[in-house]
């Protein structure tokens, strides 16, 4: 549930994990995941859901309209460009929600008007006022977005806001979408835009920053302040290029420095890691030990000073308790004479909430690890279940290796579950890694070009379990996988075909490039 925060002082947040974080290169979501995600993004109390780009794909359209289906407290958005066919598609998705919208954009930069656009800025603001006019028809809650703002023309930005909020926009954004702008200049053009327009006290102002330079979370909170009252962020920062606003330091930035700024969301903080771990498992992007709010590191002090400073009063070094974003304690408080219940309370603690299904398959994998460890850490129950999670929907899973390693060279035996049948190979390579990856290409072929493969140790210790990164590359399309395992070789072959299922379910999309949605 979402916490009751006054609206004068109420800033909406609006996710676009699965639409514009799903952009991020190899960051594929499947249907399964995406309905799990939003039902996660609406018990944290988000405002809007934006679920997916409708005309992109059927799979994308179907995913709008399944997560219209169940989410009944957030609106659910669809994005469409400024064409009619968009704004149909995107209407038909969104029908079924209690709360829908449509959102629509095109560019007003001069840069994108004469080079992507291929348009006279006439002609562009002809299509705001028909683009936004049929959005209208369809949903009385419709988003407006003026594409790369921060190097749009003032006065031509000025007429364009005009003509949406005329033609019936409830919300206009201003998204700064190459990550161009710095906080006073993005929050003095909210300040010019609101009090140059007419009508522009009627209808909520959005932010939708990318992170370039670094200043995506900076921005937003300058545009706040300049009188934007929604802010458009992703769990974890995914998005185009180096990201979006991240959802958790926008929710976190407000509600620590709720006195001075004045503003709060709504969002209820601690299903902030769970939300975290999930979209990390699911993409296969890992999340970095620094990350504010919810890397690794978020809550460790290992300076002598900063721990001194703990034990006399948390205050000194913390600005918030882990447990408020739903981040807890390293202990080794489970082993393998651990029961059911407490597994459950742990996952709890750690912000996990599974299923009876999905507990059950956890705890099993659980006590295999506790039976090849000795000692179970809390990072090593982490990396476990968002192992599980990863594996979730895969078309291709590993079944069985067997690796020979030596001076006299490497080889490795590979069977692996296809859709249900049982592919087998052997193959040799440079090293058991390289052997491996060419056994699964011999069951599997593929023409995917290997970008990325990073190994690190979940836990210390020589029983720590390997985490494995695995980037793939064809055609132009990005997939990532990752995996967990005490044997590194395969935690390697899991995350190799971690990477390929989801490289596959990029080609089943087959989106068009004609339908690819910018970044804003």
């Amino acid at each position: 549930m979402s916490v009751t925060v006054p609206d004068a002082h109420r800033v909406v947040i609006f996710d676009t994990t699965m639409r514009d974080g799903e952009q991020s290169p190899g960051a594929s979501m499947s249907f399964d995941e995406k309905l799990e995600l939003a039902k996660i993004l609406e018990e944290m109390g988000v405002n809007v859901i934006e679920a997916g780009f409708p005309i992109a794909s059927n799979g994308d359209f179907e995913a709008v309209r399944a997560i219209a289906k169940i989410v009944t407290e957030s609106t659910v958005c669809g994005l469409a460009r400024a064409a009619a066919a968009d704004i149909d598609r995107c209407a038909e998705a969104i029908r079924p929600a209690a709360r829908g919208r449509i959102h629509t954009f095109i560019s007003t930069s001069p840069v994108h008007m004469k080079w992507k656009l291929q348009m006279e800025p006439e002609a562009v603001l002809e299509a705001v006022t028909a683009s936004v006019s049929r959005a209208r028809n369809h949903c009385a809650d419709v988003e407006w977005s003026a594409e790369d703002a921060t190097r749009t023309d003032r006065e031509f930005l000025y007429r364009c806001v005009e003509a949406a909020i005329r033609a019936g926009a409830t919300t206009i954004n201003l998204p700064d979408t190459v990550g161009y702008s710095y906080p006073e200049e993005y929050g003095a053009m909210f300040r010019d835009v609101i009090a140059k327009v007419p009508g522009a006290d009627e209808v909520v102002f959005s932010a939708h920053c990318h992170n370039d330079l670094g200043l995506a979370v900076a921005n937003s909170i300058a545009a706040i302040q300049g009188g934007a009252r929604q802010v458009e962020c992703a769990v974890n920062g995914i998005g185009e290029r180096a990201g979006n606003a991240a959802l958790e330091e926008i929710v976190m930035a407000l509600r620590v420095r709720g006195e001075d700024l004045g503003f709060d969301t709504g969002v209820d903080p601690s299903h902030i890691t769970r939300a975290s771990r999930y979209v990390s498992a699911i993409t296969g992007f890992p999340v970095q030990f620094n990350k504010a709010i919810v890397g690794k590191n978020a809550f460790a002090h290992e300076s002598g000073i900063h721990q001194d400073g703990m034990l006399k009063n948390a205050e000194t070094y913390e600005i918030m308790k882990p447990e408020d974003v739903g981040q807890g304690a390293t202990n080794l408080v489970m082993g393998k004479h651990s029961g059911r219940h407490a597994f459950r309370e742990k996952l709890k603690a750690l912000g996990y909430e599974l299923g009876q299904n999905a507990l059950n398959e956890a705890f099993v994998r659980f006590k295999e690890l506790a039976d090849k460890k000795k000692h179970v850490f809390d990072d090593d129950i982490i990396a476990l279940v968002d192992d599980a999670l990863a594996r979730g929907s895969e078309k291709i899973r590993v079944a069985k290796l067997r690796v020979v390693a030596g001076t006299d060279g490497q080889s490795a035996e590979l069977t692996l579950d296809v859709d249900g049948e049982e592919r087998t190979a052997e193959a040799t390579g440079d090293g058991p890694v390289d052997a491996v990856f060419n056994a699964i290409h011999a069951i599997v072929p593929h023409g995917a070009a290997l970008r990325l493969f990073q190994v690190h140790a979940v836990t210390e210790g020589t029983d720590a379990q390997a985490q494995v990164s695995v980037r793939l590359e064809e055609d132009g399309r990005i997939a990532t996988g990752q995996a967990a395992d005490t044997d590194t070789l395969t935690a390697s072959a899991k995350a190799y075909v971690n990477a390929l299922n989801n490289l596959f379910s990029r080609k089943e999309k087959s989106r068009p490039e004609t339908a690819i949605a910018s970044g804003f």
